[in-house]
């Protein structure tokens, strides 16, 4: 059923749940292709009848997802109808992960940054390593944090909080997030898989239809405030992609500098 798939790995297990592995070495950042083929995999996981749980992690241990790929950021600087094609593509993967209608348990395995971040933290629950770093550093390319983080940092966190880590750009670690209420639980490495498929493998055996529904009421809200700001979000964002200080911190990445911002 997943057959297209080639950045993502995907791997059914017998009791119902299906794992998902970001796979796009060595950081597994976010390009076209992983982008799309997440997208397409959750629209089609709502059809799947045999999958009960989904569970969504990286490949290897250094990251779950860096995010976004400085090299497409540099691609895009000349390309203005891709970026707008972008955010557009971004907007429907976000809309996808809250209307799966199967429980969808994050296991953050390394760093989520980014758009990788976004994507842990719109799943349903969350584990992570205790010294995985989380972050959302838009700020810090020159971007607007408009592709989800301005919607999930604040009603996992509350506004201050979620204000302090988006304009800084600043991680946090798995241990500290889990204490403050970003994610569920954080553990040492050795513990993540027990921890998370134990939990997997409880839900498998629950009432499906029950924690479907349950689980979709839940994000009922979160959908209407989707809808009510994520084309504004969106729209800032796109505005920050052509200012000059997105330019500019996308060349002092590559050319391994600090950023010289002029707020242009």
């Amino acid at each position: 059923m997943y057959e297209y798939c080639e950045k993502l790995k995907i791997e059914r297990r017998d009791n119902g749940v299906l794992v998902i592995t970001l796979d796009n070495p060595p950081t597994n950042a976010f390009e076209g292709a992983m982008h799309d083929e997440l997208y397409m995999v959750l629209e089609d996981l709502n059809r799947d009848k045999e999958t009960k749980v989904v569970v969504i992690t990286g490949a290897g241990d250094r990251a779950f997802s860096a995010g976004g790929d400085i090299n497409e950021m540099k691609r895009l600087l000349g390309e203005p109808k891709d970026a707008i094609k972008g955010f557009a593509d971004a907007k429907r993967l976000l809309n996808a992960l809250l209307r799966l209608e199967r429980p969808l348990i994050a296991r953050i395995n390394g760093h989520a940054v980014g758009l990788g971040a976004t994507v842990a933290l719109f799943a349903d629950l969350a584990y992570a390593t205790e010294n995985a770093k989380i972050a959302d550093p838009h700020v810090a390319v020159g971007y607007t944090a408009g592709d989800g983080g301005a919607l999930i940092w604040p009603q996992l966190i509350g506004f201050m909080r979620a204000r302090e880590y988006l304009l800084t750009g600043d991680p946090i670690l798995g241990k500290d997030a889990a204490a403050i209420g970003l994610i569920n639980k954080a553990v040492p490495p050795e513990e993540l898989d027990a921890v998370v498929y134990g939990m997997a493998d409880r839900l498998a055996a629950g009432a499906s239809v029950a924690l479907n529904l349950t689980k979709q009421a839940i994000n009922l809200p979160l959908r209407r405030y989707f809808e009510g700001m994520i084309d504004a979000s969106l729209f800032f964002e796109a505005i920050s992609e052509f200012s000059d200080d997105h330019r500019e911190a996308v060349h002092a990445f590559l050319e391994k500098r600090k950023p010289k911002f002029t707020g242009k």
